[in-house]
């Protein structure tokens, strides 16, 4: 948990039939410019200080010339050498932990050195295979996948990709993942037989989009932190001599906010 994290969020999400990622940030740009319009009046607004003017086109940059850019650094030609990624990304002064891989490591020098400069909208894309599970590999380039993130205001706004639908391909990502885990990736992915059983029976062509809606909450209501916006926030119990008892968090799950 801190100001941009919580275990209760609100997701927005969409799957677009025979659309791609390149397709999506048509279609998140429109979307996003006119829900800031609706809300606040317009494209151009104040948060946390700055300025930030959501007007159309947004900047749309792949991530690998994001980190070239921010951090005078290029992973890319190192997408089979984990060893030499590490160490460039070390010198410029990142930490980076033996349990992650090359995909990993580029996230993080893009959150590190990248994101914190993203302050009007940005899309970055063509993220590497190794953390995009789910995402079509990238024609032309199978190293990378058609995926993309929004930022605004250094925060991650939204996250999209042309959906694989290869069973086949689904279940070598979903055992590659279990490999990472294995190694010490507590994120990565398990094995999900029905969701290779499902891709099996057909699934066409697709895109699809997730939104934080919190986030974007914070954004067009200038709030700094997410608990200050989340819907139903968890409710802990007070411990005090003669005050009222709220549930506590074995029987809601929760987690404190106060």
């Amino acid at each position: 948990m801190d100001t941009l994290h919580n275990p209760e969020f609100t997701m927005m999400e969409l799957y677009e039939a025979y659309q791609d990622y390149m397709g999506l940030m048509d279609e998140t740009e429109e979307m996003l410019s006119h829900v800031a319009s609706e809300v606040t009046g317009g494209t151009s607004f104040e948060y946390q200080g700055q300025t930030i003017d959501l007007v159309r086109p947004w900047k749309r940059v792949s991530l690998f010339e994001a980190i070239r850019e921010n951090a005078g650094i290029d992973l890319e030609p190192h997408q089979n050498d984990r060893n030499a990624a590490a160490e460039l990304a070390e010198r410029a002064g990142c930490v980076i932990e033996d349990s992650m891989g090359y995909g990993k490591i580029v996230d993080a020098v893009m959150s590190d050195k990248v994101k914190p400069h993203l302050v009007q909208p940005t899309f970055l894309y063509d993220y590497p295979l190794e953390i995009s599970p789910l995402a079509k590999k990238k024609r032309g380039a199978p190293n990378l996948t058609e995926r993309f993130q929004l930022f605004v205001a250094g925060m991650e706004m939204g996250n999209a990709f042309s959906e694989l639908n290869d069973p086949i391909d689904q279940r070598e990502r979903f055992m590659e993942q279990a490999r990472q885990r294995e190694r010490g990736d507590d994120e990565a992915q398990y094995l999900d037989e029905d969701y290779i059983t499902a891709l099996e029976v057909g699934m066409p062509p697709a895109a699809g989009l997730g939104v934080g809606i919190d986030r974007l909450t914070m954004l067009l209501t200038n709030h700094a932190s997410i608990r200050e916006v989340i819907l139903f926030p968890q409710l802990r119990a007070i411990e005090a001599k003669g005050a009222a008892t709220l549930p506590g968090p074995e029987a809601t799950g929760g987690a404190e906010t106060s």
